[in-house]
């Protein structure tokens, strides 16, 4: 349960991209199997849900590249994602209610930060196609930490660029290793249905879940832990 909060407390909201702020994860699995499946990795919705789905490029590298040298593990990864980046050129779209509940945090000036396992071009693609980049303080980029999601560091690190306290914060969040991460950092965390279940995703770690921006017992939830 997400309490209101003194106004003390310094409040943020930090945002996972892929999934989370526009349900992109079908263009990653048909992305992963372009590049993956040809080296005998075929992903179906559970597997690339249970073993890519918010984990950093490194630990993919490791886990299904571990006979490959560590440059060419990076240049097959990319491969992936820059045929990712061409699958989702002019289709990106904001989960729905998305762009209002943006307005409210930046009308009661509540600073925001988007936490990521994606690497920085793909993250910088989504949130320039969706135009709000503006609106994010600051971007934390998995790959570029001693720690990827699911370890707490990239929640951590969003608190810190913004000042925020972790109890008086919300995140959001699609995947396993993401509400693994943001829990960890002791952030309540709103699990996205973009992709999870209620279950999983409350399994992971989340209060609650939602299956978007716009869901009515989520924006009471808000209203109530932001205050405005």
């Amino acid at each position: 349960m997400i309490e209101a909060l003194g106004k003390h407390m310094s409040k943020a909201l930090l945002f996972d991209i892929d999934g989370t702020l526009a349900n992109t994860d079908p263009l990653h699995l048909k992305a992963f199997n372009q590049v993956l499946g040809p080296r005998g990795h075929v992903f179906d919705h559970a597997r690339f849900s249970r073993e890519l789905q918010g984990f950093s490029n490194v630990s993919i590298g490791e886990r299904f590249l571990a006979d490959e040298a560590l440059d060419k593990r990076a240049e097959i990864l990319g491969e992936k994602e820059q045929v990712f980046r061409t699958l989702v050129a002019g289709q990106i779209e904001p989960l729905p209610g998305l762009m209002a509940l943006l307005d409210l945090a930046d009308g009661a000036g509540i600073p925001m930060a988007a936490v990521t396992n994606a690497p920085r071009l793909n993250a910088e693609l989504l949130l320039s196609g969706l135009g709000i980049t503006h609106r994010f303080k600051a971007i934390v980029i998995g790959d570029e930490l001693p720690h990827g999601k699911p370890h707490p560091l990239p929640y951590q690190e969003g608190l810190r660029f913004v000042g925020a306290s972790a109890a008086a914060s919300i995140a959001f969040e699609d995947s396993r290793s993401g509400v693994q991460s943001a829990a960890a950092a002791g952030i309540p965390t709103i699990g996205i249905r973009t992709s999870l279940s209620h279950a999983d995703l409350v399994g992971s770690g989340a209060v609650a879940s939602a299956s978007a921006f716009d869901d009515p017992d989520l924006l009471a939830r808000l209203a109530a832990a932001m205050a405005w």
